[in-house]
């Protein structure tokens, strides 16, 4: 168990900068998700962490030592890979036992390991099969098995779950949150998931393009992302950002758009006012949009959309709405009426408006009052 740290972490292949300087700090027990696209240095960074790849510049500190020119043996991490990297030929016993045999660990404390780890993770019975005679999750199992026999410090994951179908993906990861409760010990889990990383981590961290974008807990990230790309990419399906100008009448702030005239609230307005910012990205999420017939409340602001698509999901629907040329995604009750080349009048709840400037990117602000 302990804290992992990284002060201002650079990658450098050549010319080509990979991650730019991180810093981050993964709590002790805590469970820490690195999210982003591919390519935007979240598996470099963690391999960094693991010592498998060195860092250009910068300190990592795992508990109260600098590990910079420690190797992977030394730092107490385990890793869970992509690949399972089980060998063939062995059952799945020695394959857990493998990395405490050379490490010399006497084989009683090898047997009690691997029979705990088997018991956690519900795989006793499969301990004599080869890997050949595993499923694809069973695999999984095994690796988080040989690496939970480590009992290391810090558990680092790349990408554990990428070769599993989706009904195992959603059983897995529920899998590896409880055993994070019951373990106990740091987790530095990395995907390319947002569903992963908002139903996994205590806290996420997203990056693009080896910049650190923002870190928090899951609920910040999603109601105040500080930019454009972070509301993009947190939240599925993912924010409506509708382009527009702010204009003033009488004191009072609206964003105007084609086809669209939204007033903004006080909240929202006060932290706008002052900003030298006329262009303009309003942001919706698509559960904030209602049809004008279903919304509770005065209609500060209305629009109409055309049906375009609508894709039933049981307990709700998505709808996809063209206006003025572009397409809004809606997530509507099961029973609100929508229909393909239906046309509605539809509306922005007030409170959960978000406005970026569109030119940075940035957060000018958003309808609820931010958090402590």
């Amino acid at each position: 168990m302990a804290r992992v740290g990284l002060e201002h972490i650079w990658k450098r292949y050549g010319d080509v900068v990979a991650v730019h300087d991180v810093t981050l700090e993964a709590k002790d027990e805590e469970f820490l998700v690195l999210v982003g696209p591919s390519g935007c240095g979240k598996s470099t960074t963690l391999r960094m962490v693991a010592g498998l790849d060195d860092i250009s510049d910068g300190s990592i500190s795992i508990g109260d030592r600098v590990v910079n020119d420690l190797s992977p043996k030394d730092r107490d991490i385990a890793m869970v890979f992509q690949s399972y990297a089980l060998y063939p030929h062995m059952n799945v016993y020695d394959n857990m036992a493998f990395g405490l045999k050379l490490r010399k660990t006497p084989k009683p404390e090898i047997k009690r390991r691997v029979n705990e780890a088997g018991e956690i993770l519900g795989i006793t019975q499969l301990l004599d099969r080869k890997p050949k005679q595993l499923s694809g999750g069973q695999r999984q199992r095994v690796a988080l098995g040989r690496a939970i026999v480590r009992n290391p410090a810090v558990f680092l994951m790349d990408e554990p779950l990428s070769n599993l179908d989706a009904k195992l993906r959603v059983q897995t990861r529920a899998e590896i949150s409880k055993l994070h409760q019951r373990l106990k010990t740091t987790f530095i889990y990395v995907t390319h998931d947002q569903t992963e990383a908002m139903t996994m981590g205590d806290r996420i961290a997203v990056m693009k393009d080896g910049f650190l974008q923002q870190i928090d807990t899951p609920q910040v990230l999603y109601d105040y992302p500080v930019n454009t790309f972070v509301a993009g990419f947190i939240g599925s399906p993912a924010m409506n950002l509708v382009p527009g100008e702010l204009k003033q009448t009488d004191g009072r702030l609206r964003v105007e758009g084609p086809g669209m005239v939204v007033p903004l609230p006080e909240s929202l307005a006060a932290q706008a006012r002052g900003k030298d910012s006329s262009k303009v990205f309003l942001g919706v999420r698509p559960e904030h949009i209602a049809p004008k017939s279903q919304y509770n409340g005065n209609a500060p602001n209305e629009m109409t959309a055309t049906v375009e698509v609508v894709e039933h999901m049981g307990s709700k629907q998505f709808v996809y709405l063209g206006q003025a040329g572009a397409t809004l995604t809606a997530e509507f009750p099961a029973d609100a009426e929508a229909r393909p080349e239906q046309e509605m009048q539809i509306v922005f709840d007030p409170d959960n408006l978000h406005l970026f400037d569109e030119a940075s990117g940035n957060a000018i602000g958003h309808s609820r009052s931010a958090v402590a």
